[in-house]
C-alpha cells in the first residue's frame, strides 16, 4: 500500500515542478538564440561568397585596364583586411566588434565600386562576357548580402524580445543571464545616394 501511495506522491511533485517550467521561455529562448546564430551564418556565407567573386574579377579587370593598379590594388587590400575581421557567434552581442566587421565590408564595398567605375571607362571589358558575368553574380551577391543582413536583424530582433518580455525575461536573469545580440546598422552617411563620376 505504501508503494503506490510513495508513486503518486513522485508523479505529482514531478508534475509540480515541471508544469511551472514549460511556460517560463527556456525553449523558446534556446530557439530564438539559436536562429540568431543561424542567420549569421548565412550573413558569413554571403560575404564569403562575394570573397571568392573578387579574385576573378579583379583578374578580368586586369586584362583590360593594366594601368588601373592602383584602383586593382585597392580591392584587392580591402579583401585581405575583411579576411582579417572574423565574427564569432559569442561575438554577437558586442557592438565594437560587430562595428569593426560592418567598417571591414564598408571599405570593400567602396573599392569594389570604383572598380566597377573603372569597368565602364573601358568599353570592350564591359562588352567581355566574362566581365559581365561576374558584374551579375556580384550585383547578385550583394543583394543575397542584403537579405542576409535583413534576416540576420529580424532572427536579432525576436531573440532580444523574448529575452526582455515577461516571463522569459525571469528565465534569462535566473538561469540564462543571455545579453541582447546586436543587429547590423547602416553606415552613417549611408543615407546619401553615392555620386559616380567619369
Amino acid at each position: 500500500m505504501a508503494r503506490p501511495i510513495r508513486s503518486s506522491i513522485l508523479l505529482l511533485i514531478f508534475l509540480l515542478t515541471t508544469l511551472p517550467l514549460s511556460g517560463c521561455g527556456y525553449n523558446q529562448i534556446q530557439k530564438n538564440e539559436e536562429a540568431v546564430f543561424a542567420s549569421w551564418a548565412d550573413v558569413e556565407a554571403t560575404y564569403q561568397r562575394r570573397a571568392d567573386l573578387i579574385p576573378n574579377l579583379v583578374e578580368t579587370v586586369k586584362a583590360y585596364a593594366a594601368h588601373e593598379k592602383e584602383t586593382l590594388q585597392a580591392v584587392t587590400e580591402a579583401r585581405a583586411s575583411v579576411g582579417k575581421v572574423n565574427i564569432s557567434t559569442r561575438d554577437l552581442d558586442n557592438p565594437a566588434t560587430l562595428q569593426k566587421f560592418q567598417a571591414a565590408q564598408g571599405e570593400l564595398s567602396g573599392a569594389l565600386s570604383r572598380l566597377l567605375v573603372v569597368a565602364e571607362r573601358y568599353p570592350d571589358l564591359k562588352a567581355n562576357q566574362n566581365f559581365r558575368d561576374l558584374q551579375h553574380q556580384l550585383e547578385g551577391t550583394e543583394n543575397r548580402i542584403n537579405v542576409a543582413r535583413q534576416r540576420y536583424n529580424k532572427a536579432v530582433q525576436t531573440f532580444n524580445s523574448s529575452i526582455r518580455t515577461f516571463p522569459n525575461n525571469l528565465t534569462n536573469n535566473f538561469l540564462l543571464h543571455l545579453e541582447r545580440k546586436e543587429p547590423f546598422q547602416a553606415e552613417a552617411g549611408a543615407e546619401k545616394a553615392p555620386q559616380v563620376k567619369f
